[in-house]
């Protein structure tokens, strides 16, 4: 199956899935989409704010549905998850390195496409890798109260990022798509990555609207400090059109979510009032 997708037209099929996801006409062919979808993951609406799959105008707003007001009120702790999903891989940067999976690591460095300095910065905190699967609320909150200070568009592969493709795929989530956002926090620096995949038609943020996909060179928007946007903990920073997985790394050496007990935990995202 790796290998099938290294040969595919990954990034054709993508935006071709982008398409489709988008359309929101013959009705009845969206409503079919979505309620295929429902039935397939056991989607549950309860906390959304459409309670009808039909409510919704285009599959991608299925998808990136938004949750009622007051269902995930704002966790107590300092630091919350990002999203909801699987924190499969979490602890203490080593060496420059985290864990992908395991008996595979890749750099800080490699994640964030940028020099050594700039990984090195993180080179005595944590990171958290959170996958988001098809049937979880999809939208990407903040860790922490941060000012948003840059962000780094990476071109790259799309290989999926489902359990079997990261076990067997060095340095996947260093290799794939994806869209770094480095913000200052009472804690430090954070970065918060968030890594498209294969059928994953896009990225979007609240500040920028929706990242263009493709191929070419890194692309970076730096904030100055009078302009650089304040986001909240638990304030929604992104989405996703499609699954796809959120990593994490801190400054701070005192996350907590690298206590979790198991493997794999499924975890929540705790929602700031809009």
């Amino acid at each position: 199956m790796t290998a099938l997708q290294a040969i595919l037209p990954q990034h054709l099929l993508s935006r071709l899935v982008g398409k489709l996801a988008q359309l929101e006409r013959p009705v009845w062919l969206k409503n079919l989409l979505i309620r295929s979808f429902m039935k397939r993951y056991d989607i549950d609406l309860t906390e959304a704010t459409c309670s009808s799959g039909e409510d919704f105008p285009h599959f991608n707003a299925f998808f990136t549905r938004s949750l009622r007001e007051g269902t995930r009120p704002l966790a107590s702790s300092e630091w919350i998850h990002t999203a909801d999903g699987v924190l499969s891989q979490r602890g203490g940067v080593s060496s420059g390195q985290v864990v992908q999976a395991k008996g595979r690591n890749y750099s800080v460095q490699a994640l964030l496409a940028g020099t050594e300095e700039e990984a090195s910065r993180y080179a005595s905190g944590c990171f958290a890798t959170t996958y988001l699967s098809p049937r979880d609320y999809h939208r990407v909150h903040m860790p922490i109260r941060g000012l948003l200070v840059k962000t780094r568009y990476v071109p790259g592969d799309l290989f999926s990022v489902n359990a079997a493709t990261v076990d067997r795929v060095d340095g996947l989530l260093a290799r794939n798509e994806r869209l770094v956002c480095f913000f200052e926090t009472e804690q430090g620096g954070v970065a918060v990555v968030m890594v498209g995949a294969m059928i994953v038609a896009g990225i979007a943020t609240v500040w920028g609207g929706r990242e263009a996909p493709g191929a070419g060179e890194i692309r970076e928007q730096v904030w100055t400090a009078n302009e650089a946007p304040l986001l909240e903990a638990g304030q929604e920073m992104g989405r996703f059109f499609l699954g796809s997985t959120v990593v994490l790394v801190t400054e701070a050496a005192d996350l907590r979510w690298t206590n979790e007990v198991g493997e794999a935990v499924t975890v929540r995202s705790s929602l700031a009032d809009s």
